[in-house]
């Protein structure tokens, strides 16, 4: 590693810039193998600050300076009143009120980082956020410089015929040499991450909606290319609802007059909200019943909503700095998860939710990856795109919307956007609001933002039955004392809910005496997961059946029978540790049996009690992770229901597989979802019978969900179908990017022992690129995330792997290869080889000389 380490940037330190930057007007000349930047900015000194300075920073990477004015005057030549380096333009002897203006030259055909202005194939399009603009013009690349943008774009007529960027069109027209010529003009000031532009031979689909209650008429456009114009419908039809979701909820309307998205197909993210102009990962965007699964239809939903609701959390009101990345990113993740509960089933999305959070949020929260929801410092901003920004940012907004009630959170975030539009702002602001409207006094809930790490709460209970006095006592195990809400509920020993109450923890310890209280009940504790926090009651197996058969709490029937679960394999794998025989309780199968009554008023629900904790999520709950014993007890247990259970889960099957339409309704997705899981656990039974119900149902063809189900199962259990299924898929979908991701991505998940040799033979696939992140994230992500019995092979071959792909990545896209590397973030929970074997891959990742900060800070961080 070189001794020129990156360094610490710490929220302690922010300060406002001394200078600011009031408009923006930018000239784009687009070519083949260059863009020329005009940028004139007219610069004040910052109100704000303190600093007389007459020096100016501006931030700039790989630009080559081809022009300099200060005041229309060229100080090109002047080289006292200027400098360059690797980072950033330094101005001197500078008045207090300037114009500036540059013009730089770069090449967007050699931005393999996707950062900046890019291509992707014959397209030009921008990623600005966090600091993508500075490899666009120099400029005060901070979210706290709020400016109006004019963009003029220029390019050749026949290759780029659409050119769109924020804002509202202004002027179009013709010039010379088959050239043309756009601007556009965003009268609202945002911040330079906010930017975007779009260069390219594209069609679109459009629709007007009237905003409510202003009857404000909006033109949306969704703009992809000509192939793909037939699978937009959906993403046009989650617009409009999140946009009059918006205006019900929260009393939102649109801003401008027109609101465009761009489906690109090679993109570091699911999208970004560039002010008016969305530019989306083409997986966010594009959707048929033949190519796309239930759960992309959700996602394409989710992901529109989010983006769209960025409109006012996030551009309108945006960040001081980007410590305060939580305040756009965890409200709006919490916005779009109660508009996706709304559109579907509130129980099973809140399932889902709580699903993602402890199965990689709180394992994030438990390691050498753990930090606040609002940081104290970064070395590369990038790093911190994180699941407890994003995810458990959105529960501590859910916990301030529960504290208050829906009538005054409404009301809280009236005020929020009222006090706050068009400034950059703090989460200590946004927490402020609810603290005015409430009256509450929110000092002590801060502690949800400033320190890293998963509350753990003990619980204990005592029954009185002389005085018919139950008792609940809470006790927080950390430093110091969070605030704390607990829904919970009180059953009966017939499984009737006879008393719900909403708590709040504010000590270390907590009693709470409940009075006339006939019979010892069972207590349903964390209703709805009402706190990302770990729970521990001494459940019996007893209780924990009770819940999951009665309680009125959809989440926490799952919860109980995930906990069962959970203790039936952990047992399981701790037996075949010591070489004994595996026994499974039999009261889970009456439980099962029980649950399944469910198939026909809630079928998402018992989708989801049917839906095992995950080998990776079972991992993370050893204090020594055993990877053979935990897949082996994990598929013992499977075994094991679905041969007790055989003859309900075909009744199921047989009834449910008779659809003869396609719609993506909450109830036809659940179905869908009930289905494949009861095929999904047959399978695991090598019968004959049932694996030709799963060839029939692949070959039917009838959609995606119901063809990828298939295609999985018959590709860890019906070896002797699988490269003939697998090349009819290939054969089948080979001029589809996106159908092809999950062609890579089932190979990678492949759980037999030759999985490795056969995806270092996919990268040599002509589909495959390791430029583009998602052809990266379906086939070696999947690997490293989701396939740990090969990942994790004894001889270290995979984390040879991956480290070798890591270090390619490196070079071409160090957001990509720094996100890989979180995957060794646990490596300390192995065995003493195992460990050994990851050292010597992060040791050899951090001694290469050309290291990229966002790598060098992610590696760093794992081997401490």
């Amino acid at each position: 590693m070189s001794n020129n380490q990156p360094t610490a940037i710490y929220l302690k330190d922010y300060q406002v810039p001394p200078f600011t930057i009031k408009s923006v007007d930018l000239v784009f000349d687009l070519n083949q193998d260059n863009a020329e930047v005009t940028a004139t900015l007219k610069i004040k000194r910052h109100p704000l600050s303190t600093d007389k300075t007459t020096t100016l920073i501006l931030n700039g990477e790989q630009l080559d300076l081809l022009e300099l004015k200060i005041n229309q005057n060229s100080i090109l030549e002047q080289t006292d009143l200027y400098k360059e380096s690797k980072e950033n333009l330094t101005l001197y002897q500078l008045p207090d009120s300037f114009e500036l203006t540059t013009q730089v030259r770069i090449y967007p055909h050699l931005n393999t980082a996707l950062e900046g202005l890019y291509r992707s194939a014959a397209m030009f399009c921008t990623q600005c956020e966090a600091e993508g603009f500075r490899k666009i013009t120099y400029f005060l690349d901070r979210p706290d410089v709020m400016a109006t943008f004019c963009c003029e774009i220029r390019a050749d007529k026949t290759q780029y015929p659409i050119l769109l960027s924020n804002g509202n069109p202004q002027k179009a027209g013709d010039l010379s040499n088959n050239r043309h010529f756009a601007i556009w003009q965003d009268p609202i000031p945002k911040p330079c991450y906010l930017f975007a532009l779009v260069a390219g031979d594209l069609e679109k689909i459009s629709a007007e909606y009237s905003t409510h209650p202003s009857n404000k008429k909006v033109t949306l456009n969704i703009y992809v290319e000509a192939e793909n114009i037939k699978k937009c419908d959906y993403a046009l039809t989650s617009l409009i609802n999140a946009m009059r979701w918006d205006e019900q909820q929260y009393g939102r309307e649109y801003d401008l007059d027109l609101y465009n998205i761009v489906a690109v197909n090679d993109f570091n993210m699911g999208a970004m909200e560039n002010k008016g102009l969305n530019i989306f990962n083409s997986k966010y965007v594009l959707t048929s019943p033949e190519t796309a699964t239930d759960k992309e239809y959700q996602g394409v939903e989710g992901v529109i909503a989010h983006e769209y609701f960025h409109n006012w959390t996030g551009n309108r009101i945006t960040c001081r700095d980007w410590f305060q990345l939580s305040l756009k990113e965890g409200l709006t993740v919490y916005r779009d998860q109660c508009f996706s509960a709304d559109m579907g089933s509130k129980e099973v999305k809140r399932i889902e939710d709580v699903r993602m959070l402890r199965s990689h949020q709180f394992i994030e929260d438990a390691g050498a990856m753990a930090h606040p929801v609002r940081p104290a410092s970064y070395i590369e901003i990038n790093n911190f795109y994180t699941l407890t920004i994003y995810e458990k940012g959105a529960e501590v907004v859910r916990m301030q919307a529960q504290l208050l009630g829906a009538e005054n959170y409404r009301k809280a975030t009236d005020l929020y956007f009222q006090r706050h539009d068009g400034q950059a702002v703090t989460t200590d602001d946004f927490v402020q609001c609810m603290a005015d409207i409430s009256g509450q006094d929110f000092t002590q809930f801060k502690h949800w933002y400033d320190y890293a790490g998963t509350p753990l709460v003990n619980v204990t209970s005592h029954y009185n039955k002389e005085t018919q006095e139950y008792s609940l006592t809470f006790i927080q195990n950390d430093n110091p004392a969070f605030l704390i809400p607990i829904a919970m509920g009180l059953l009966d020993n017939k499984g009737h809910s006879f008393l719900e109450k909403d708590l709040v923890l504010t000590e270390k310890e907590s009693t709470f005496v409940f009075k006339d209280i006939t019979t010892e009940p069972t207590p349903s504790l964390l209703r709805g997961f009402s706190a990302p926090i770990n729970l521990i009651y001494p459940y019996s197996n007893q209780q924990l059946l009770t819940l999951m058969a009665f309680d009125s709490d959809g989440f926490n029937r799952w919860n109980a029978g995930q906990q069962l679960l959970q203790q039936q394999i952990l047992a399981a794998v701790e037996a075949l540790a010591k070489g004994e025989k595996i026994n499974f309780d039999s009261t889970l199968v009456d439980a099962y049996q029980n649950a399944f009554k469910l198939s026909e008023t809630n079928p998402a629900l018992l989708a989801e009690m049917m839906s095992l904790p995950s080998e990776s999520y079972l991992a993370e709950q050893m204090t020594l992770i055993d990877i053979e014993n935990i897949h082996q007890a994990r598929e013992a247990l499977l075994i094991h229901l679905a041969s007790q259970l055989k003859t309900t889960l075909l009744t199921i099957y047989r009834e449910l597989n008779n659809a003869t339409s396609f719609d993506v309704s909450a109830t036809a997705i659940a179905k869908r979802r009930l289905k494949n899981i009861c095929l999904a656990w047959l399978m695991r039974l090598q019968d004959p019978a049932i694996e030709s119900f799963c060839l029939q149902q692949y070959q039917a063809q009838q959609n995606m969900t119901d063809v990828l189900s298939t295609l999985q199962l018959i590709n860890n259990f019906s070896l002797t179908k699988r490269q003939v299924i697998l090349d009819d898929f290939y054969q089948r979908w080979s001029s589809d990017p996106l159908v092809l991701d999950k062609w890579f991505s089932v190979q990678a998940q492949n759980q037999a022992p030759n999985c490795l040799d056969e995806i270092k033979k996919l990268l040599n696939n002509p589909h495959f690129s390791i430029k583009n992140p998602n052809k990266v994230r379906s086939l070696i992500g999947a690997f490293a995330n989701s396939n740990p019995l090969n990942f994790h092979r004894a001889d270290g071959s995979g984390y040879v792997f991956l480290g070798e792909q890591i270090q390619q990545l490196d070079e071409i896209n160090p957001q990509i290869s720094a996100r890989l590397m979180r995957i060794f973030a646990n490596w300390r929970k192995f065995d003493s080889a195992r460990q050994e074997k990851i050292k010597s891959v992060l040791e050899k990742v951090l001694n290469n000389q050309k290291i990229s900060k966002d790598l060098y800070e992610i590696t760093k961080q794992c081997l401490k």
